[in-house]
């Protein structure tokens, strides 16, 4: 296998956890000697980053991300042929998620040469607040999402409770494996000193003198973001990062930073003291990882898919999704820097030894391995 092509509705410089995960994906491959191409959505160009992975990109509009924050682009015509040519250059086709015009188009082209897919599914359905969205997010996994699970040679899912879900979607079990998003934990670490971690609060102009408590995501109900503001108390400061908007100006101990690059989001982990994600139906998302490798203790909704994980319910605060749970949690937190510097080892050491870009770059080789029907001691890990 010397040829992979990584198929994702967004890239970087967009900013979200999927394009994250691929970006990651494809530096890491390409430096352990694959031929990288990622073929994505943006502005009409075919470049090659520092790492030698080559980007295409397919015009598209977003209108849907910039009116009704769904992250959906619709894609020039060009997408279909685009994707056939680079699915025939291929040995493997790794789609990532099967709900975007990218992937069908990748699926699609992958069948036609037939060139084995791999196909990465991140969530679930996503309860998002309008039942139109959510009405047309079903209509897309029984049409299309079903073909591309069915055809592909593997699925790979980072939780429980997404496997059950392509299962259900038409994928078949025996191809189903559980493979954890990386995470760079050179990048993502705690601070090395209280001064690093003062410089941190001082750059992005937060309190030396607070616990700050840092939630990380799209500001949309989904990720409970409103929660977080209803469980608020006065014992700590509410640190916002993501697109959207919050109001903060009749909130005090209440900041919104925006959405910000990976590089600044790591350091902006090292300011904080606690990690709060209060989401639905997400399992085990990126910024948990990231928040983990960062060592910090981690406050989340307590979901079916961390439950291969074996994670320990004393050092990961896995709660119902409720405003009192939520703020009884975080003020026992605030109260007790020796349990949160008990969490936070935890969530070091279970990044480093579970959820490293190495370790994973060399389990999705091997998947792809047998995908193209080699049989590795690896892949059936």
């Amino acid at each position: 296998m010397k040829r992979v092509l990584l198929v994702s509705h967004y890239y970087p410089p967009h900013i979200g956890g999927i394009e994250n995960v691929v970006r990651n994906e494809a530096g890491h491959l390409r430096r352990a000697g694959v031929e990288v191409t990622v073929l994505t959505s943006g502005a009409r160009t075919v470049t090659e980053d520092d790492d030698g992975v080559r980007v295409v990109r397919i015009a598209a509009w977003n209108l849907l991300e910039k009116r009704a924050g769904v992250p959906f682009p619709l894609l020039s015509p060009r997408v279909w042929p685009t994707a056939v040519r680079w699915a025939r250059w291929a040995d493997v086709v790794h789609v990532h998620d099967c709900l975007y015009v990218t992937s069908w188009a990748a699926g699609l082209a992958a069948a036609l040469t037939r060139t084995p897919h791999v196909l990465t599914q991140h969530v679930a359905v996503v309860e998002h607040p309008s039942r139109v969205v959510r009405a047309v997010q079903r209509g897309v996994y029984r049409l299309a999402g079903r073909g591309l699970l069915r055809r592909a040679r593997r699925v790979l899912v980072v939780n429980g409770r997404v496997a059950e879900f392509v299962t259900d979607q038409g994928a078949r079990p025996s191809t189903v494996r559980l493979l954890a998003n990386g995470v760079d934990t050179d990048t993502f670490r705690p601070p090395a000193s209280d001064q690093e971690r003062r410089a941190a609060r001082l750059r992005f102009g937060l309190a030396q003198d607070r616990v700050l408590v840092l939630f990380v995501g799209r500001l949309v109900p989904k990720k409970g973001y409103d929660l977080l503001l209803a469980a608020a108390d006065p014992a700590y400061d509410l640190v916002f990062a993501g697109d959207g908007s919050v109001s903060t100006s009749d909130r005090p101990g209440v900041h919104h930073l925006g959405a910000l690059p990976p590089e600044q989001l790591a350091e902006l982990y090292r300011a904080a003291d606690v990690f709060a994600l209060p989401s639905a139906a997400e399992g085990f998302p990126l910024t948990v990882q990231e928040a983990m490798a960062s060592g910090l203790p981690v406050v989340t909704t307590d979901d079916p898919g961390y439950a291969p994980y074996g994670l320990d319910r004393t050092r990961v605060r896995l709660l119902p999704r409720e405003v009192p749970a939520l703020r009884s949690a975080l003020s026992e937190l605030t109260g007790d820097e020796e349990l949160r510097a008990a969490m936070g080892r935890y969530s070091r050491t279970c990044a480093t030894e579970g959820f490293a870009w190495p370790e994973h770059t060399v389990r999705l080789r091997a998947h792809y391995m047998g995908a193209d029907g080699s049989v590795t001691r690896e892949a059936a890990a």
